[in-house]
């Protein structure tokens, strides 16, 4: 196949996290948004969580009006979360598990054992306008029934192959590359993202079949020692490197 450019979504929840552990209003996540834009990022990731332990419902409706980028809303699969982002309307919405008490997502979907319940969210928010992914471990099974309850793209769960051994990541690498081309051959646009840095981020990126890696925990981390559009900058100079398109 032919080698496509890979586009870079940057998840800001945590900066809402780092102005929530004070109060107040800074740092201010729509202040990050403008900042991804102007670094060359590809889209906004958010993640309005059932607790709202970081990012809040305002967050995500600023961003949403400034529109800069496209607005990827990462939302649990719930009636209250359904409601939201069809009010919301954002480029693209991606389902993913949520637990009230884990530190952040750990795991897939189980798309074959929720298969009806997800069609139905799936359905009624592609008939909103959105591109509509669901996050899953990369499993040939768990992909193949993303496909047939219709959704545009699956989003493949990068944390087990970040946190792996070193004689492990291989295994666990391959994983994510059967899974992507399973992707590919049901005509379903294929993303990735979890636990990505700089370490771990090229061999990622240069999956063909992947189109899309969201990052976030990482950036803003980074951003700390040295600023967010030079995490950034840099996080899309190894993905390009590994893409083979540095010019």
């Amino acid at each position: 196949m032919r080698t496509c450019p890979l586009r870079l979504g940057v998840n800001i929840d945590h900066v809402a996290t780092l102005r929530n552990a004070r109060g107040g209003s800074h740092p201010d996540p729509l202040s990050a948004a403008c900042i991804v834009h102007e670094a060359g990022g590809d889209g906004i990731t958010l993640h309005l969580r059932e607790d709202r332990r970081h990012i809040r419902d305002e967050d995500v409706r600023r961003i949403r009006q400034w529109g800069r980028l496209p607005l990827n809303f990462e939302m649990a699969a719930t009636e209250e979360m359904l409601e939201f982002a069809l009010k919301l309307r954002p480029h693209a919405c991606c389902l993913v598990p949520e637990k009230r008490e884990e530190l952040t997502t750990e795991g897939g979907l189980d798309v074959t054992r929720h298969r009806e319940r997800l069609k139905e969210y799936v359905s009624r928010l592609k008939a909103s306008g959105a591109r509509i992914s669901l996050f899953i471990d990369p499993d040939i099974e768990q992909v193949k029934a993303a496909h047939n309850i219709g959704a545009d793209c699956v989003e493949l769960h990068t944390g087990t192959y970040c946190d792996a051994a070193a004689d492990q990541q291989a295994v666990e690498l391959q994983a994510l590359v059967e899974a992507a081309r399973m992707a590919h051959a049901f005509e379903v646009e294929c993303h990735a993202g979890h636990g990505l840095s700089y370490d771990t981020v090229s061999p990622v990126a240069a999956i063909e079949e992947i189109v899309e890696l969201n990052i976030g925990h990482f950036l803003i981390g980074q951003a700390v020692y040295d600023g967010l559009g030079a995490a950034i900058g840099r996080m899309r100079a190894l993905m390009d490197k590994a893409r083979g398109q540095v010019t």
